[in-house]
Order: structure tokens, then C-alpha cells, then sequence
């Protein structure tokens, strides 16, 4: 079924993908306290940085992994979108977004992490 490789691959790959949301994460609140945009700019810009985070988690499980890439980043994907739905819950914001929203960032999470897993090489 699951080797314990994949396993510990898929995990430091998250946690790989969370330190880089993370970062970019701070560097986005640093603009948003400098230049102050528009609502909208700045939930693109989270969308964003979800989208590369799990692309980039993705592409470290593939690239860890080395078989049925697509799979993998899909599954970190999906984890990584699940982590980010639990630290609302833990957060004490629930799901105050509309279902469309959770909705949207879910695939486009799922898309990015399945798009890095196949691009991993």
C-alpha cells in the first residue's frame, strides 16, 4: 500500500509547503500595512500564494516519491487544503467564507499540488 518513504515524503513535503505560505504569507501582510490595496487584490493574492504553496508541495512529494506523481501531489494537495480548513476551525473563524469560496480554493489547491506532482522531474 503505502511505503513509509512516501509517507515521510509527503509529510516533509507539507511542511515544506507551509513554510513557504508562511513566508509569503508575512511578506504579503508587510505590503498590505505598506501600500494598503483593495479587498479584492488582496484575496487574489492569498488565492495565490495557496495555489504555489501546493503546487510546491506537490512538486517535493513527486520528486520524492519518483512513481504516480499526480496521485502524490493530489494528496498533498488535498492535506494541505485540509490543514488550512482545520487552522480556521482552530482559529475560532469556523466557516464564515461562502461555500463557493472553500469550494474554489479546495480544487484550485487539489490542481496545484496534482500540477506539481506531475511536473516534478
Amino acid at each position: 500500500m503505502f511505503t513509509k518513504k512516501e509517507i515521510y515524503t509527503v509529510i516533509r513535503s507539507l511542511i515544506a509547503a507551509y513554510l513557504i505560505t508562511g513566508l509569503l504569507l508575512l511578506f504579503t501582510a508587510l505590503l498590505l500595512y505598506k501600500f494598503q490595496p483593495e479587498q479584492s487584490m488582496v484575496s487574489v493574492g492569498i488565492l495565490v500564494i495557496y495555489v504555489l504553496g501546493s503546487f510546491l508541495g506537490g512538486f517535493f512529494a513527486g520528486k520524492g516519491t519518483g512513481r504516480r506523481k499526480f496521485l502524490w501531489g493530489l494528496a498533498t494537495g488535498a492535506l494541505y487544503f485540509l490543514l488550512l480548513l482545520a487552522a480556521s476551525f482552530v482559529s475560532g473563524n469556523g466557516l464564515q467564507s461562502e461555500a463557493g469560496r472553500i469550494v474554489t480554493t479546495m480544487l484550485l489547491c487539489l490542481g496545484g499540488g496534482m500540477l506539481g506532482g506531475m511536473l516534478a522531474f
